[in-house]
This record gives structure tokens, sequence and C-alpha cells, in this order.
């Protein structure tokens, strides 16, 4: 079951005569991750942003079609394309989180850095925000190597440990689905397996969309991948039948290197 749907999704940025996207239709399932692969410039990223409508921080955008986002407790599908409140853009950031390229921890301590969002959320009791800065620390696998330096700077943690704690900072408020904008591509092999694996993890209680290039990690971790080309979606599927039995020749020749 899709948590959310974007259907026949167009988008154009202010002053551009052309839309970065056409017409896409894609699902993101509910509690699997979907990998949006495809080469640079082909509007990944720029279809990853209008998930949360962050691309609203910049006036003049253009969205046509629709992105439905399914409310878990009413079984109703809202179209976050219609949000226009200040209100409905931080409940919809809540509910969809966003991890970027690079790491961007808060110039605070850890624990203030986890605590942020959930502060904006109007959590004041000291003890609930102490317990769940914890679990947020632990679902995001960094609890064992930061429990004693809570109160120093973020900005002291390696690049790896910099992306998990802006991981556990987004699942602290509970989020419904995370987005990932080739959250990996910065970091060593090492803290590359640990945030996938951490994300394996994170599906059982989120549903995760990935902007990535490393074919590999897309195999690897998600259910479903879509291919896209040039602001088009040339094909989505389970991850295995595109990467074993793509039915776009331009899908196989992405995959298998020819070009991109």
């Amino acid at each position: 079951m899709p948590i959310m749907n974007i259907k026949k999704f167009s988008f154009t940025y202010p002053g551009v005569e052309h839309p970065s996207l056409r017409n896409i239709t894609l699902p993101i399932e509910k509690n699997k991750i979907t990998a949006l692969i495809g080469p640079s410039g082909c509007g990944k990223s720029t279809l990853l942003r209008a998930m949360n409508r962050i691309h609203d921080i910049y006036p003049g955008n253009k969205y046509d079609g629709k992105i439905e986002l399914l409310d878990i407790k009413t079984g109703n599908k809202n179209n976050i394309l219609d949000i226009k409140k200040e209100n409905e853009f931080i409940e919809l950031r809540q509910k969809v989180g966003m991890i970027f390229q690079k790491p961007t921890p808060f110039p605070m301590s850890i624990f203030d850095n986890v605590a942020y969002g959930l502060k904006i959320t109007g959590l004041k009791n000291k003890t609930e925000l102490k317990d769940r800065v914890e679990k947020a620390l632990k679902d995001a696998a960094l609890w064992k190597e930061i429990q004693d330096r809570l109160s120093k700077s973020a900005m002291g943690l390696s690049g790896g440990q910099q992306q998990r704690l802006c991981i556990a900072r987004a699942v602290a408020v509970k989020p419904e689905v995370l987005l990932f904008d080739e959250p990996t591509s910065a970091l060593d092999p090492i803290s590359t397996g640990a945030i996938e694996e951490l994300l394996v993890e994170l599906k059982k209680d989120i549903s995760i969309a990935i902007v990535t290039h490393n074919m590999q990690q897309a195999s690897r971790i998600s259910d479903f991948t879509a291919f896209m080309y040039l602001g088009d979606l040339i094909e989505y599927n389970k991850t295995e039948n595109i990467f074993l039995n793509p039915k776009e020749k331009r899908t196989e020749d992405y995959i298998t290197g020819r070009f991109g």
C-alpha cells in the first residue's frame, strides 16, 4: 500500500520555460525503500524535494498534478500541493523528513540537535525529552558511541556520525516518510555500510525514498527502483526486476554503464 502517491506530477523552477519534471506517476510504498536512480540532472533530487515541498523555501516554483500523502490515522489521502499555510508546511515536514547529501548538524550539543524538532512540536517535559532523544539515537545506531558526550558539540563528530545524528534528529519526531538525497556519497565505505544497515532497519517503522548514484547501493537496500532520465520517469518496478530484467532499453543501458 502506498503511503505517498505521485500522480501526473510536473515541476517547473521559477524563470524557466520548460518543466524539470514531466508527468511523473510513482507510488512510495509503505515500510519499503524506494530508490530513485538516473544520471546527473535527470530530476531525481528535484522530485525528492517536492515530496515535502522543500522547494517552497524559494518562491515561484510551479507544481502540476498531485502528491497524495496517506493520513495513517484516518485513511484519507491529502494532496500536499494544496498546502499554503506556514503551520501546514511545518506539520508536513514533521511527517516527511529529509536527510541531505552533506551532513547538516546544528552548531549546538549532540543532545540539543536531536531535541530540536521535539521542542518545536511543543514537547517540554524534560524526562520525556531525554527518553525520546535516547531512543532516537539508539534508532540511528549512534547511542553507544556518544552516550557520554551528549553535552559536547555535534561539530566534533566524524562525517558518518554526523549523518547518523541527522537521521536521529529526523527520526525523533516520528516521521512517516524519510527522504534521503545521496546520504552516503560523502562518506567512507565503513560509514556507508553502517547507514545502509540503518535504513534497512528503519523501514520497519518508516517508509523511505532515496536518491542514489550508487547502483550497488540501490540493488542492495531498496525494494523498488525508479529510473529517471531527462525529467521523465522511464521505468518503475521491484528492484530485482529493474536490475535483472528491465523492460526499457534506456534502463538497461544505464544500469550496465553504457551511459550515465
